[in-house]
């Protein structure tokens, strides 16, 4: 850091007139591909400027350029810069970029960066007027949970009535805030049982003689600094000439305040954001902090980027659409010079299995060219959901076509930890012998069978030569535990009793049993009482992993299934689509999008729309502008007539952002074979006396007649699909050396059998494993 060691070299700045015009005199290619927008934003350098850049409009491009422009033109040195993004990635690109449009390596720029490393090197220098040495440590998640745990029993609070990750949420929004525990408003002040503020100052206090900080810590403490010592202040004002911030849309309050009297005296200061892409208020994101940038900067030069690089003109004419709905915003037009392009397709389905299905399809279609189109790639096609909970059908019905798929932001559906704890749940209670599946949750959630009580029990299961469930049977009947641990252990034994006799005696259906088990266990309740922001995204997992098991007649099938499927492990190089929530994609685009599960309380989020009202709306109405702009050259928006909710069939209504698309903009089709009409088209025809007669599969209150919120189209439900019925016990007709075709994989040989699986080499390459009833003799496959 020795270029902060000698002050007079900024003072000497202000005198490199001569040298600044030489700098001056030298080529702007970088000027070049830009356009008049940009431009303007690049080369207007003093005072404060909002570049608001619309979806796809090369912000990064004139950022970058606007930092270029600085130091070609001599206009600042290389560490007079303060250049602020919110990721590591973000922050090495745009360095990249910068040597890249200079013609070497960009050296010397130490203040490039996010904001929480930028505050690292700020809080070092200055420490000990917050109460720590420069050598303090930055605490992890774990370790701030570990000490509020601490804190919590001091005060002889119930910790699973008042879960420490709960306490750590309200602190980390308290200091996203900027708030001390002196700041802390008596409105507030109420929360966690009226303790808060109290832990919250001797969390603070425990820190300090620890020498630790927490992430909050780095920017409310320089904060602090910045607003108690004044000369500090000015300073970094004086180094810092020129401020550039990437997302300012995303900044919190306590980022905006540091930015601000960072940049109150010279007030160069350039912000780029959209205040359109503003989705992530869930974690402290303050879209008024661009809203009112011209109310915080007086005579701001306010530059809008509307020319869009990215998607087709009928993409943006939809995404334009949706978000003119929000009042709260400044308002741009985006516009393309690309005339041409496939309107934004719009299709409802009978329910989410049906809508998995057409879209897998469709994504083949592409695949193949068959769409009309030049083929596309599996890399350049993406499913984004509003909830990681979607995922679970689409994962299921590209498992089963042999569809490969990548999950980005998160595991796959069935890697994800509570879904593979309560597979464990199931393994054991179908097969008690299942001892990994018995390890992997006889502490799951605690229960006070800590790794020594686990010890014992592995014991008393060798030396009887049984299974772990009965060696813990063993342990409760002779002891060798604490009474705690016993009852729990001799609870979750009895409860593996009444599962596995309910699984044989077939008094209640599977989907009924793994209910029951999951409520039993104390599984569900652990993730209710779980206060993290993750805690109700799991919970929705649970409940799509029940309603999975609607398409199996038992237990042991779905978990004969899951195996199947997740054995085939898919080569690293394979193309694949990609499935992630709307919140992952922002920043990311493909050239074919789908955008599934647009009803109300689903998109947008009934959460959202209960816990912050309009504001709530109108983030997800963000999103949804978000999700269409993704799509460089075909968007799908779909949604469900029907899904099951808390295990009861509910009617869907379709969002109202639907509503909100213009119809200039918009393709209505319907689904092929459901309403007698094809992808291509909107016409919409049904047998209503055959649906009659089927609808008692559903309990859907309005089967006969459901009317979508679209654009004059009224859907008319199609047969109640069929479940899938896979018998772990059925032996299959096939045989070794049988020839077999499967419908993604063509014709293959029989290799290997084992109760309803098949080891198929395929004629194109590779073996799989196969369930028997995806796949049908060679001779019998019409054609």
């Amino acid at each position: 850091m020795n270029d902060w060691d000698d002050t007079d070299a900024f003072e000497q700045a202000e005198k490199r007139s001569l040298s600044q015009m030489a700098m001056g005199a030298r080529p702007t290619p970088y000027l070049e591909g830009l356009n008049p927008a940009q431009r303007e934003a690049v080369e207007t350098l003093s005072g404060p400027v909002l570049m608001l850049a619309g979806a796809g409009t090369g912000k990064t491009k004139a950022l970058t350029s606007r930092i270029v422009h600085l130091l070609n033109t001599g206009t600042a040195r290389p560490n007079e810069i303060l250049a602020v993004t919110f990721t590591n990635k973000a922050a090495r690109e745009m360095k990249n970029r910068v040597g890249g449009m200079l013609g070497e390596m960009v050296e010397g720029m130490p203040w490039l960066g996010t904001f929480h490393s930028l505050c690292v090197k700020i809080l070092r220098r200055h420490a000990e007027l917050v109460g720590l040495k420069s050598n303090f440590t930055i605490l992890d998640t774990d370790d701030q949970i570990r000490l509020m745990k601490q804190l919590i029993e001091a005060e002889h609070i119930d910790p699973k009535r008042w879960p420490p990750r709960m306490l750590a949420g309200i602190i980390d929004s308290w200091k996203n805030r900027a708030w001390t525990p002196l700041k802390v408003p008596a409105s507030d002040g109420a929360l966690f049982n009226h303790k808060g503020v109290d832990l919250y100052e001797q969390y603070q206090a425990r820190l300090k003689t620890l020498n630790a900080a927490d992430f909050g810590d780095l920017l409310l403490h320089v904060v602090t600094i910045f607003q108690a010592h004044p000369d500090i202040l000015q300073q970094y004002q004086r180094w810092f000439k020129y401020i550039l911030v990437d997302e300012y849309q995303d900044t919190n309050v306590a980022q905006y305040l540091w930015l601000r009297l960072l940049a109150s005296n010279h007030k160069n200061i350039c912000c780029v954001g959209d205040d359109d892409q503003s989705i992530y208020g869930w974690r402290g994101a303050e879209v008024g902090n661009i809203l009112r940038f011209e109310k915080d900067f007086p005579g701001a030069h306010v530059v809008k980027l509307e020319q869009n690089y990215r998607s087709t003109h009928h993409i943006l004419g939809a995404a334009s659409g949706v978000i003119n709905g929000n009042e709260n915003r400044l308002g741009k037009t985006l516009w393309t010079d690309k005339k041409d392009g496939d309107k934004v397709r719009l299709i409802g389905h009978w329910d989410g299995e049906e809508e998995a299905r057409w879209i897998g399809d469709e994504i083949e279609n592409f695949q193949r060219g068959t769409r009309g189109h030049d083929a596309v790639s599996l890399d350049e096609m993406a499913i984004l959901v509003r909830a990681s909970h979607q995922m679970r059908a689409f994962e299921d019905r590209f498992l089963t076509i042999g569809l490969n798929y990548r999950v980005i932001g998160g595991p796959r559906f069935y890697e994800r930890m509570e879904i593979r704890d309560a597979m464990a749940y199931f393994r054991v209670a179908v097969s008690n012998e299942d001892g990994l599946a018995f390890e992997r949750i006889v502490n799951t959630p605690k229960r006070g069978i800590g790794d020594k009580a686990q010890q014992i029990i592995n014991q008393a299961a060798r030396e009887n030569g049984v299974s772990l469930l009965e060696g813990a049977r063993i342990v409760v009947e002779e002891g060798g535990l604490s009474a705690r641990a016993r009852n729990s252990l001799k609870q979750l034994v009895e409860g593996f009793d009444r599962w596995t006799t309910a699984i044989r005696d077939g008094a209640m259906s599977h989907i009924e049993v793994a209910e029951l088990i999951l409520d039993e266990s104390g599984y569900t309740d652990h993730w209710k009482n779980d206060k993290t922001p993750e805690a109700p995204g799991r919970l929705e997992n649970l409940k799509e992993l029940v309603k999975a098991l609607e398409e199996f007649e038992n237990l042991q099938g779905f978990l004969e299934h899951v195996s199947l499927i997740m054995d085939n492990e898919q080569e690293a190089d394979t193309p694949k689509v990609s499935i992630m929530t709307l919140h992952a994609a922002k920043g990311l685009e493909f050239p074919v999008v789908f955008l599934p599960g647009w009803e109300d309380g689903l998109f947008p989020s009934q959460r959202a729309m209960d816990e912050t009202g309009q504001k709530g709306v109108e983030e997800e109405r963000r999103l949804a502008y978000v999700g269409i702009t993704r799509a460089e050259e075909f968007c799908t928006i779909s949604f469900a007539q029907n899904r099951r909710v808390y295990g009861q069939w509910q009617t869907q209504m379709a969002s109202r952002f639907v509503d909100e698309l213009p119809p200039e903009h918009v393709d209505v089709l319907s689904a092929p074979g459901l309403y007698g009409g094809t992808s291509g088209g909107a016409t919409m025809q049904s047998d209503l006396a055959d649906k009659a007669a089927k609808a008692d599969a559903y309990s859907s209150p309005g089967w006969k007649r459901m009317q979508s919120r679209t654009s004059g189209m009224t859907v008319i439900p199609s047969k109640p699909r069929k479940p899938l019925i896979i018998d772990a016990e059925a032996v299959p007709d096939f045989g070794i050396g049988d020839r077999v075709n499967h419908g993604k994989y063509g014709n293959g040989t029989v290799i290997g059998v084992e109760a309803d699986k098949l080891s198929i080499v395929f004629d194109g390459g590779g073996a799989k494993k196969i369930l028997a009833s995806f796949v049908q003799a060679e001779d019998e496959v019409p054609f």
